[in-house]
């Protein structure tokens, strides 16, 4: 009997997991919850949807990131070739637009013959066998507590960072000036210069700023690290 690989996540990892397999002749199954149950972040039921930064990282060979992305392409992956088909200016950074990158990735896995996509939320950790779980930090409640019992251990809480958006019509461009990131790729970033007063009004503004409130869905438990102290005898030790 044809064995089939599944994979649980429509996600990066998920799309690209099930594109490897296909492109070696295994049969593949997709699973992804969204649209009929989707998550507090993401916004529509693409497959590789960016719901946070559309940059991919750097994309440079002096950098682990970008030693990746070579790698991927040298192994004909999908998920980089496709976003240097919807990159945008950003210096040394991989960014895309992120719609018609999530568009095509979904286009591309849903024509393969290879690989169906089952459209439904996945609450346990199946038996069949090989399985490959993608379903990254938007895992949904109910798979997450299968995991963590599966593996009697907690999983730790995951925190984004809010970006702030910039309406461009408030923007002075007689005083703000395109360039590089420091230093490096093209000039692809608008800077804003500020004199000092400028600054220490600007962070006034910032740090007593109407706070926005937590969605219903974040808990707020948090983790302190207490730093390590190194003494000189156990450098390279």
């Amino acid at each position: 009997m044809e064995r089939e690989v599944h994979v649980i996540g429509g996600g990066l990892a998920g799309a690209e997991a099930a594109w490897q397999a296909a492109r070696l002749g295994v049969r593949v199954v997709l699973y992804e919850m969204r649209p009929g149950t989707t998550t507090p972040a993401h916004r529509t039921g693409a497959l590789a949807e960016l719901v946070c930064s559309n940059s991919l990282g750097s994309a440079a060979l002096d950098t682990a990131s970008g030693v990746l992305k070579r790698e991927m392409e040298i192994l004909g992956g999908l998920l980089v070739r496709i976003a240097r088909e919807h990159a945008l200016p950003a210096g040394q950074a991989l960014a895309v637009e992120r719609d018609a990158f999530s568009e095509h990735v979904t286009r591309c896995i849903l024509s393969h013959p290879l690989i169906t996509v089952v459209r439904q939320e996945v609450r346990e950790v199946p038996p069949e066998r090989p399985l490959i779980i993608a379903t990254g930090p938007l895992t949904s409640d109910a798979l997450a507590d299968s995991l963590s019992r599966l593996t009697k251990s907690q999983y730790l809480h995951f925190y984004d960072a809010s970006s702030p958006i910039v309406d461009a019509s408030s923007v002075d461009f007689s005083r703000a000036f395109w360039g590089s990131r420091y230093g490096k790729g093209g000039d692809d970033y608008l800077n804003c210069p500020m004199n000092s007063a400028e600054y220490r009004a600007f962070w006034e503004a910032l740090i007593t700023a109407e706070q926005a409130p937590r969605h219903a869905f974040d808990t707020p438990t948090y983790f302190e690290d207490t730093p390590r102290r190194i003494l000189p005898n156990s450098l390279g030790s």
